[in-house]
């Protein structure tokens, strides 16, 4: 591993009810089943929040945004038997407030996503590349 490397701890809590936690103590609970987000939701709320935390940063260093959403979508792949997701997308929908500071902000969103996309975005970036995942099991 690296000398940067990331980790969360999962712990399940019922069936098909996790909860993961980062070193910080930050939690969340995910899974599958009434008031839950599934993985892939939290996946694709992964990269929305990877690139709105790159493009929110610059822009409110000039202004608070009026307006701040985005939605991120994905189609879900079947390739015999076995699942993935594709063609992920985000819509940014921003708004300043319409002011010299406002127009700033707002003149340098297209910039801001395309850095994101191509170079900020940890999570988007690793999606689009391929990545080794391995697993190890240990029993107590």
């Amino acid at each position: 591993m690296s000398e940067d490397t990331r980790s969360i701890e999962l712990t399940r809590i019922a069936e098909n009810h996790y909860r993961a936690t980062a070193p910080s103590g930050a939690s969340i609970e995910f899974g599958r089943g009434e008031g839950l987000m599934t993985p892939v939701e939290l996946l694709l709320a992964a990269v929305a929040g990877c690139s709105s935390i790159d493009v929110d940063t610059v822009t409110s260093r000039h202004t608070e945004p009026t307006k701040f959403d985005v939605r991120a979508s994905a189609d879900k792949l079947d390739e015999d038997g076995a699942s993935r997701v594709d063609n992920v997308h985000l819509d940014f929908d921003l708004a300043f407030p319409d002011d010299e500071d406002g127009r700033k902000a707002d003149a340098r969103i297209e910039k801001l996503v395309g850095l994101s996309h191509d170079k900020y975005c940890t999570v988007s970036r690793t999606v689009e590349h391929p990545t080794r995942v391995d697993f190890s099991i240990r029993r107590d």
